[in-house]
């Protein structure tokens, strides 16, 4: 895989809705069926969602792609009910549609090291649950850890399970350890040579920063406002070392030291 490619094909579908499941009052995921032949996606790219009949919501939502199966010519999105919108979307119905462009954004890279560490935050899970299922059919050897405020937004602990190593931080340690995912014990004791990472902004940060003290290459995907993903409003643009990018575009995958963090 090349490093962070650039699509130039984009489609637009309606997708049918297969499964609309519940993880939670917070999360869920849905599966959404392909009209035709899905091209190519990969890890942390994204999708456009068109949401209908919410008077609120009068822009398509940007939504990280949580999985693809491509014999089954789908693909999941895990969400987390924030506002009217992604309400209204928890509330399709299987067999109704939901119109997506896609494939959006870069990628992460493929890396080209021994030990690779993915760490995410919240929804910010969602992409990496990809990252590392596609990492795995290159027999990339990584370890997951997973940031949550307590153990009841704890979510998919078996579908991130079957992937590979996983350790888990809870605000309140009632799952896994206590404290934020950079006070885990994991990092104390491995040497990582490439970090990716999906999360709170607060949480990439100060990833960030304790990446490029400890020397080690880090990717993270911002979760800029995207209204378009085309790169026409021009709402999700970010500050870097080479000028303002837009994320929709150039991103959402970014090397922390290009960004002015």
């Amino acid at each position: 895989m090349r490093q962070n490619i650039h699509f130039v094909t984009k489609y637009i579908n309606n997708f049918k809705i297969a499964q609309n499941i519940k993880l939670n009052s917070e999360y869920f995921i849905l599966e959404l069926l392909c009209p035709e032949k899905l091209s190519e996606i990969l890890p942390g790219q994204f999708v456009e969602v068109l949401v209908e009949n919410s008077s609120n919501t009068f822009l398509r939502r940007p939504i990280s792609i949580f999985d693809v199966n491509y014999e089954n010519n789908s693909l999941k999105l895990l969400i987390k009910i924030i506002g009217d919108g992604t309400k209204k979307l928890s509330e399709l119905s299987i067999n109704s549609k939901l119109n997506l462009i896609y494939p959006l954004g870069n990628s992460y890279s493929l890396p080209n090291c021994k030990d690779v560490l993915l760490i995410g935050g919240g929804c910010g899970i969602a992409p990496l649950f990809y990252t590392a299922k596609f990492f795995k059919n290159y027999n990339v050897n990584f370890t997951l850890l997973l940031g949550f405020r307590e153990k009841s937004q704890v979510i998919l602990q078996k579908e991130f399970s079957e992937l590979g190593k996983i350790f888990y931080t809870t605000d309140d340690g009632g799952f896994g350890e206590r404290g934020n995912v950079l006070q885990h014990s994991i990092l104390k004791n491995n040497n990582f040579e490439k970090i990716y990472s999906c999360g709170p902004e607060i949480m990439m940060k100060n990833i960030a920063i304790w990446a490029k003290n400890k020397n080690i290459d880090c990717e993270v995907s911002l979760e800029n406002l995207m209204a378009c993903g085309l790169g026409a409003c021009l709402c999700c643009v970010q500050k870097t070392k080479s000028g303002n990018k837009c994320v929709c575009t150039e991103g959402p995958v970014f090397n922390v030291n290009d960004l002015l963090w």
